[in-house]
């Protein structure tokens, strides 16, 4: 929250001002939707007041990164915002409505740790599954990965392609909910239990670094719509998408591994692990980024 909070904060302050004075509807757009965004979450119980508040500042943050003109909001990072709200949103309700509905009771998911809370995500965890994306797509830090790193040409050749980074985030925020989610509930259902990431062996559906094979598949297919969605509205292409998907889904096992080794000795939170894997996710982006510009991006 520390980390990402003032910094988004901050930058819509400064963001707001400059298009209000040169481009009113921009400003008017983005804080609009964004602040619709958290009632929308906030009346559907995807999030408490707090996490909605938080989601609406990452989620202006990020629409003010990617805006264009000609403005259209549906070209901004609005589109793969929603895409994942509604992607996880769909995950987490996924079973819990009893035996009689199809899915196991809820009572059971909470048994073992797996159900979502009632009253949904709270600040902590929106902070910890979108900050990274925001803090990687700010204009700052941005012309700072310009200047310092191996992608100093891009801003030439493809400058949309550096916002893959952000994606990735994204991406993988989406994928280890659903895969978390839809993995716990085709458990219970049927029985099965999945297998630690370290050691491969059998464990109880809930347990911090455990995998089965359907849910990890929903989690790439996750990873792959999010990724899809934000390589269209920003018009990056199928570089864009690869590299967006392929960070997500690289985020989603490094999720899984923290999970079984530093989340299970309780030396870091389910918050702390969220955020790590979002940020190797975008840190993954990153050198698929470098290594496509030093192999000849045209």
């Amino acid at each position: 929250m520390l980390m990402v909070l003032p910094f988004a904060a901050a930058g819509i302050v400064l963001e707001t001002r400059w298009w209000a004075v040169n481009e009113p509807r921009v400003a008017i757009w983005t804080v609009g939707l964004s602040l619709l965004f958290a009632l929308v979450a906030w009346k559907t119980r995807s999030a408490t007041p707090a996490a909605a508040i938080v989601g609406a500042a990452i989620t202006a943050s990020l629409m003010f990164s990617t805006t264009t003109v000609p403005y259209q909001p549906w070209r901004t990072a609005l589109v793969p915002v929603l895409m994942l709200l509604l992607l996880t949103s769909l995950a987490t309700r996924m079973g819990c409505g009893g035996p009689d509905r199809g899915g196991p009771d809820r009572r059971g998911k909470e048994r073992l740790g797996t159900a979502e809370l009632r009253q949904g995500r709270v600040a902590s965890q929106v902070a910890a599954n979108l900050g990274i994306a925001a803090l990687v797509s700010n204009d700052l830090v941005q012309s700072w990965l310009l200047d310092k790193t191996l992608l100093s040409h891009l801003a030439t050749l493809a400058p949309t392609l550096l916002f893959a980074i952000g994606l990735a985030a994204l991406a993988e925020a989406a994928a280890d909910t659903v895969s978390s989610e839809v993995g716990q509930v085709l458990s219970l259902l049927q029985g099965s239990r999945p297998r630690m990431i370290t050691t491969l062996r059998t464990v109880e559906p809930g347990t911090d670094g455990a995998l089965s094979l359907k849910g990890t598949l929903a989690g790439v297919a996750a990873a792959a719509i999010v990724a899809g969605a934000g390589a269209w509205a920003l018009q990056g292409g199928r570089e864009m998408f690869w590299i967006a998907a392929a960070g997500g889904v690289f985020g989603l096992f490094f999720d899984s591994l923290l999970g079984a080794t530093l989340e299970r000795r309780s030396w870091l939170n389910n918050d702390a692990v969220n955020f790590l894997s979002t940020a190797s996710a975008a840190a993954f982006a990153l050198a698929m980024l470098a290594v496509l510009l030093h192999s000849g991006l045209r």
